[in-house]
C-alpha cells in the first residue's frame, strides 16, 4: 500500500468529534474526572502540540490515560496527531468555546480545584 508504513507499530490515528455535535451533559460528564480536568489544564498551559501523552503527571498508568484521552476527544475538547513514534495534542480551545462559550474559561480558573 502506498504511504502506509509495513511496520506492525503503526497505529491508526484517533477519531475526532466534532465540538459542534457533542451535548452540553457529555461536555460536563468529560469534565467531570479529576484526571481529565488536570490533563485539560495542562494542555490549556501549553503550546498546540507540544505535550506528548506520557509528559502528563497524572496518577494513572498508560491504558487509563488513554481512556481519558478517548474521552476528551468524543466531547471534542482534545484533537491528537502522531508525530513519528509519539502522539502529541492540542487543547480545542476554540472550537470549544464556540459551542460552549464560557465554560472552559470557569474550569480554567485558579480558584476553581
Amino acid at each position: 500500500m502506498p504511504d502506509q508504513p509495513s511496520s506492525k507499530s503503526h497505529r491508526a490515528a484517533p477519531a475526532h468529534t466534532d465540538p459542534g455535535q457533542v451535548p452540553l451533559l457529555g461536555a460536563l460528564s468529560a469534565l467531570a474526572d479529576p484526571v481529565r480536568l488536570q490533563l485539560v489544564r495542562d494542555l490549556a498551559g501549553s503550546e498546540d502540540w507540544t505535550r506528548t501523552c506520557g509528559s502528563f503527571d497524572v496518577p494513572v498508568g498508560k491504558a487509563a490515560l488513554s481512556h481519558h484521552f478517548s474521552v476528551l476527544r468524543g466531547a471534542g475538547l482534545v484533537e491528537q496527531r502522531d508525530l513519528g513514534a509519539k502522539r502529541v495534542n492540542r487543547l480545542r480551545r476554540e472550537e470549544f468555546e464556540a459551542r460552549f462559550p464560557g465554560l472552559l474559561a470557569l474550569l480554567l480558573r485558579p480558584d476553581e480545584v
